[in-house]
């Protein structure tokens, strides 16, 4: 079957890339497959052992995908902290965009927290764009903040384009970027709703948190018992009930307590329009597992028990849970705390936005779930969720942003190999199974000496 973007016009005009796959992840599902590319965009896909009907011209690129490996669409991760300007030791975006390409990774988006300002205003996201535009690997948008006070803000951000607006319902650990109360969460999704804005959340509520026992020192049951299950089930419950009360679109961010699923299925059937994310580590680590000591594996919410981890898979493979993104939150050394391994007083993040697709069909192949569905889970469920654009399928139109898979290669995390800034893993020396070989970004391969990413913009 041959489908083309404009008939005769855009078959005359030739290819400049053509990439061959035994095996391609489409949007209908894997199989064989032709691509023609011209100017960044996919503008033919034969299948089914049919053969492009446009001309490849003179100087086209060829690509032949080795029989074992898999051509996927590039993934688009909507959970990034890249923390530059301002933290920029932390992480920053030539080391975020070159570890995502590395990854197979073609999209980030960027939280508003963690730099310097934070992302709460249209003259702080100009900031940002500048200190991004020479610095990106692979391309680049934005999600907006919303802190007290700065309702007025919202809707010149939106037009300025971000994707949506994050906030927070309890610390978010910097004072720059203090969490909303229940009135302010409710006044902002009222303002979003006005304009189809998106609010995400991080769903922990203050007052569960402040009657749970404190943190500190080196065991991990203490610090999970800091962060209790119902935090995260109290504040989904507030957000959905916002969310019904004023017809804005929600999105739960990395959810850890699976005990939440059950509210979230209701009001999805429905109608409330709400979405939600979980991360690699939540579907890779239980707190059985992780040594006292290892702050390596802090992150909030907490990685929680293996029961858990177990009912996050299913809330996956039945379509609660929409997605799976990293919440990459790099940090120093030094704030890891990793000599003292105090989990009360350590920097609370896993990087991981090199790894994701490994670490998850590592997981996935485990319990019998295809390739095309995690890939599905890491790249068109994002975008859809954030509503980037022209992104995550090998679809006609889309930009034209490829990885290469090798499903069956084994092989192990050394964290002082990755492109993070600080090669600190809480997956070092983990055994994976899968490995991106190249990545494409609007029919280029990255170079990783020479950033050619893109800053986006919503709507």
């Amino acid at each position: 079957m041959n489908v083309d973007g404009g008939g005769a016009q855009a078959t005359d005009q030739g290819f400049d890339l053509v990439i061959r796959a035994q095996r391609a992840v489409l949007p209908d599902g894997v199989g064989a497959a032709e691509v023609g590319v011209r100017d960044g965009t996919i503008v033919e896909i034969a299948t089914a052992g049919a053969t492009l009907n446009g001309t490849t011209s003179a100087n086209a690129k060829v690509v032949d995908v080795d029989e074992n490996q898999v051509l996927l669409p590039g993934l688009v991760d909507s959970h990034v902290h890249v923390n530059d300007p301002g933290r920029s030791e932390w992480e920053g975006f030539s080391s975020a965009t070159r570890a995502a390409a590395a990854g197979g990774v073609t999209t980030i988006v960027d939280m508003p927290l963690n730099s310097l300002p934070p992302t709460v205003n249209v003259e702080s996201l100009d900031i940002k764009r500048e200190v991004a535009g020479s610095k990106a690997f692979v391309d680049v948008g934005f999600w907006g903040g919303a802190i007290p006070g700065n309702t007025a803000d919202l809707k010149p951000l939106f037009d300025a384009g971000v994707y949506g607006f994050k906030c927070f319902l309890e610390d978010s650990g910097v004072e720059e970027f203090p969490p909303l109360e229940p009135e302010e969460l409710r006044t902002d999704m009222a303002e979003l709703a006005k304009y189809d804005g998106l609010l995400i959340v991080h769903a922990e509520d203050h007052s569960v948190m402040a009657e749970a026992p404190k943190n500190s020192g080196r065991k991990f049951s203490d610090f999970l018992a800091s962060r209790p299950r119902e935090a995260e089930n109290v504040a989904i419950a507030r957000v959905i009930d916002a969310a019904r009360e004023t017809g804005a679109r929600a999105h739960i961010l990395h959810l850890s307590s699976a005990d939440a699923l059950p509210q979230i299925a209701e009001a999805k059937a429905e109608g409330v329009k709400l979405t939600v994310e979980t991360c690699p580590h939540y579907l890779v680590f239980t707190a059985e597992e992780i040594p006292d000591g290892a702050t390596t594996h802090k992150c909030c919410p907490p990685i929680r028990e293996e029961s858990n981890r177990e009912a996050l898979w299913q809330g996956l493979v039945d379509g609660t849970i929409d997605c799976v993104v990293s919440d990459h939150s790099p940090s120093t050394a030094e704030l890891k705390l990793i000599d003292t391994g105090d989990f009360g007083a350590a920097w609370g993040g896993i990087s991981s936005l090199q790894l994701g697709l490994s670490l998850m069909w590592t997981e996935a192949a485990k319990r019998g779930i295809d390739l095309a569905e995690v890939v599905a889970w890491m790249s068109s469920a994002p975008a859809a969720v954030a509503g980037v654009a022209d992104k995550g399928a090998i679809a006609l139109g889309n930009d034209a942003d490829f990885a290469v898979f090798a499903p069956d290669e084994e092989w192990t995390v050394a964290a002082a190999d990755l492109y993070h800034r600080n090669q600190i893993s809480a997956y070092d020396a983990r055994a994976v199974r899968g490995r991106v070989t190249e990545t494409i970004l609007r029919g280029a391969p990255v170079n990783f000496d020479e950033p050619q990413g893109r800053l986006l913009r919503a709507r």
